[in-house]
């Protein structure tokens, strides 16, 4: 089954999925190979607690299987709900395209009294004035003159264009508008990204085009989704390896006007998602010599000692450490926080069903923390019946060499859970 896991590169060019590239996703493949190893078919349904803007869900959809999956960050559950419809009435979507495009080119100068000096930094620094211009009228034109059926759909193109516009080096997941790369007409880019997607949504199956595949914008530590109601689980929940999910949609957040600073990410996204960053603690609010939570104690002593006991070491390391990152903390928190969502996942799923989990160790500080292996145990405790790991690759090559990198081996595993 591993040899079809493929890379997140895969999706960077199959239909729909290519819409948004959010860091850290995975293959398509991965969802297709356990959907036919374990013999999910038509009439039965998928749920992913940590869906991210859908692989998972416009995967099954594209097979007729119903699923449903959960994600935290706002904006990230709106774009997963937009990849996800595909019900349209294309002809009048695409008339509503042509129109556009007809209108935005007969623009005029109107676009160059745009006010750029109001919106925020990083945006000024990305692209050149005219270039910016040209986006927030786009921008604003979308919201004034697309039907509101189509909006979102015009705006996920737009979305999309972003950092294929930008001179600055805008990939993932980083934005580095110091490092320059050749800068894209935005209008252009755009009527070149929205007819890419309504390319893609006329390779959808007609017949599939209204299965539900249900995005709920929430926290899968706590759901309302109905006792043993799927038949298998498939996620990627977030890696602990320092990664601030909301930090990258910044640049998307503050061009769509979701955002406006760093505040306004943290008060209407980071404090949302479960802890994986440190960018996400503050200190204060935490005892880390007594950071493991009553439910994993109860759960099992054992992993939560071996936690805490991590807690310690990830403790004293940090004292000799020049940036003083909170890895204690983010390492016990993480652990309390996915045992939340592997008790409700348990509750979710029928009997005899499966729970897969792509992830990855990590060894902050140098000390190596077996993510796969202690989620496995913590599984367990859940009330899994079987726990096994299968590797994928192996991870973190590129920091070879590198004297303020630790050189712990990671990998990137399967973890496989029977209920």
């Amino acid at each position: 089954m591993g040899s079809g896991f493929g890379t997140f590169a895969d999706s960077k060019n199959a239909p729909i999925h290519r819409w948004f590239q959010y860091p850290a996703g995975f293959s398509y493949k991965a969802v297709e190979t356990v959907l036919r190893y374990y013999h999910i078919n038509k009439g039965m349904s998928v749920y992913d607690p940590f869906v991210g803007t859908g692989t998972t869900c416009v995967t099954c959809k594209f097979k007729g299987i119903e699923s449903c999956g959960v994600e935290a960050h706002p904006f990230v559950a709106k774009i997963a709900r937009t990849k996800l419809r595909w019900d349209y009435d294309y002809e009048g979507l695409r008339n509503t395209i042509d129109d556009f495009s007809s209108q935005i080119q007969k623009r005029g100068k109107s676009y160059r009294e745009i006010d750029i000096e109001s919106v925020p930094e990083l945006l000024r620094k990305c692209y050149t004035p005219i270039n910016l211009k040209n986006l927030l009228f786009l921008r604003n034109q979308i919201q004034e003159s697309v039907p509101d059926e189509y909006k979102d759909f015009f705006e996920i193109a737009l979305i999309g264009t972003l950092r294929i516009a930008s001179g600055a080096a805008a990939g993932w997941p980083y934005i580095a508008p110091k490092k320059k790369k050749n800068e894209k007409d935005g209008v252009r880019t755009f009527l070149k990204q929205i007819n890419l997607c309504y390319h893609d949504l006329r390779t959808t199956p007609k017949e599939y085009r209204k299965i539900r595949a249900e995005i709920i914008e929430g926290d899968s530590r706590k759901t309302d989704i109905p006792d043993e109601s799927y038949d298998i689980a498939f996620t990627s929940p977030p890696y602990l390896n320092n990664f601030d999910y909301a930090d990258r949609t910044r640049l998307e957040m503050y061009f769509t006007d979701c955002a406006k600073t760093w505040s306004d990410i943290t008060e209407k996204v980071r404090d949302k998602l479960i802890i994986s960053a440190t960018t996400q603690i503050v200190r204060s609010k935490y005892d880390e010599p007594d950071i493991v939570s009553d439910t994993l104690k109860r759960l099992d002593p054992a992993i939560a000692m071996d936690i805490q006991l991590k807690v310690n070491r990830l403790s004293e390391a940090r004292k000799t450490k020049g940036g003083k990152k909170s890895y204690d903390i983010m390492v016990g928190q993480y652990f309390n926080d996915m045992a939340k969502s592997m008790m409700d996942t348990y509750r979710i799923l029928k009997k005899n069903s499966m729970y897969l989990l792509i992830l990855g160790d990590s060894a902050p500080y140098g000390v190596h923390i077996q993510t796969e292996s202690i989620l496995g145990e913590i599984g367990k405790a859940v009330g899994f019946k079987n726990s096994r790991i299968m590797e994928l690759r192996r991870r973190g090559d590129k920091w070879k060499g590198n004297p303020q990198r630790h050189h712990v081996k990671l990998r990137e595993s399967v973890l496989i859970l029977e209920k």
